[in-house]
């Protein structure tokens, strides 16, 4: 039962975090606020009538304080590549579940790099990419597999209606290019390329009613990090309509703004994941609205389903691997309807 049990969300007041915040609230649990700006949390904490624990990745006595009597936390807190380590290490102290919902590919090989192995002697259930990027690809592709035990390929493409950064978003990329420079990357023949050729525009043949679209083929995501993580597929690529990718690189398209009382944009999605093997095709496809506000339930149904014991391992763990990812990706409706093709 997890009804009552306190959560602390570090970054609760981002734009990803508030969802987070209200999602928790809605099925039970007593969110707990925690993040590096004291006025904004006091203003979250009036507003919302919870907790307010101020705490920095600096100060590692301020993280213990934060998730002191909590049963789990989740980091919504970029960039990522600056909050996941501290707050790992807080977890891991405290002897807690840590989920997060970083779409950054590097602090992402990071998490898997650095904590798999304490993770896992420690029992520990550490769940990174528990979002839009990275946790429902990984989910899409691990039940289009079904039955399979490795493929030859695995494709992810998204077709977003728009792409209004948020402030977020657009500070994560910024991390990431900082990073490898000029260089982009790519998963191929099991390992990580970093290539400095532009990314191929191509053309991919979306589920009717959408039908084809124009993407950019090797638009790495987060999914690429973790669906080989525990899927054996050597070759994993993700693709993004080309219209999304110009709204993120121009400087002048705005933030998300709310279209309904939740707060949720009016942007709608659609993710296809196809896995190839032997000249046979399997596809699951999900559909939904608001990439940002749809990471509430998936990393909220994954929090529920470790603290009620409904995984299938310990350690670094993507979502494909620790879940029933079926029946995971069902339990979200409505907020995304699934179909699993043929």
């Amino acid at each position: 039962m997890t009804s009552g049990q306190m959560v602390a969300v570090f970054g609760a007041y981002g734009h990803t975090g508030r969802f987070v915040v209200a999602e928790l609230v809605e099925r039970g649990f007593v969110p707990v606020l925690s993040g590096r700006d004291g006025d904004k949390l006091k203003a979250l904490a009036h507003e919302s009538g919870l907790e307010a624990r101020p705490a920095t990745v600096g100060d590692a006595d301020s993280l213990d304080r934060a998730l002191a009597g909590t049963a789990a936390v989740i980091n919504c807190a970029g960039p990522f590549a600056s909050t996941t380590a501290p707050v790992i290490e807080a977890a891991l102290r405290a002897r807690i579940p840590y989920l997060d919902v970083a779409a950054e590919i590097e602090a992402n090989i990071d998490t898997f790099a650095h904590f798999t192995d304490r993770a896992r002697d420690a029992g520990a259930v550490i769940v990174p990419a528990m979002a839009f990027f990275g946790g429902l690809g990984d989910l899409l592709a691990t039940a289009a597999m079904g039955d399979w035990t490795e493929a030859e390929e695995a494709h992810i493409a998204y077709a977003l209606s728009s792409w209004h950064p948020t402030a977020g978003t657009r500070l994560s990329g910024a991390v990431s290019r900082e990073r490898r420079g000029e260089r982009r990357m790519r998963y191929a023949g099991g390992q990580w390329e970093y290539r400095t050729d532009a990314a191929p525009t191509l053309e991919w043949s979306f589920p009717e009613p959408m039908g084809p679209r124009p993407v950019i083929g090797e638009f790495t995501m987060a999914d690429v990090v973790t669906v080989p993580s525990h899927l054996s597929i050597p070759d994993v690529t993700t693709y993004m309509t080309v219209e999304a990718v110009r709204d993120i690189a121009a400087p002048g398209t705005p933030a998300p703004s709310a279209a309904d009382d939740s707060g949720r944009s009016d942007q709608t999605f659609l993710v296809d994941a196809v896995v190839r093997s032997g000249g046979v095709e399997r596809r699951a496809v999900a559909h939904g609205q608001d990439i940002y506000a749809v990471t509430a339930p998936l990393v909220v149904e994954a929090l529920d389903r470790v603290l009620t014991g409904r995984t299938r391992t310990v350690g670094v763990a993507s979502a494909g691997e620790i879940f029933d990812a079926p029946d995971f990706l069902r339990a979200l409706y409505p907020h995304i309807t699934l179909e699993l093709l043929p």
